[in-house]
């Protein structure tokens, strides 16, 4: 499932402007099946597929709209594709 979350990830930012920002959230309802909130359980998955996605160096996570450090990151996050990448 983590894999499949780094996947959606990269194919959300994708599809969207260089520059456009998705929430961990985004990726944990496109993973999710059913059409109740279940996808709920998604999200820390979802937050440890960004982290390991931005140790690859293909993302960031934002807060605020600059990047922060994963393991400092407290509260809502944003996902982006990494700068000049």
């Amino acid at each position: 499932m983590d894999r499949r979350l780094e996947r959606v990830i990269l194919e959300l930012l994708a599809r969207r402007d260089p520059t456009a920002t998705i929430c961990p959230s985004d990726a944990a309802r496109a993973v999710y099946a059913g059409d109740d909130d279940g996808w709920r359980a998604l999200m820390e998955p979802a937050r440890r597929a960004a982290r390991r996605l931005v140790e690859s160096g293909e993302v960031e996570i934002t807060q605020g709209g600059r990047p922060v450090e994963p393991t400092k990151a407290r509260g809502p996050i944003r996902i982006r594709r990494r700068r000049g990448h």
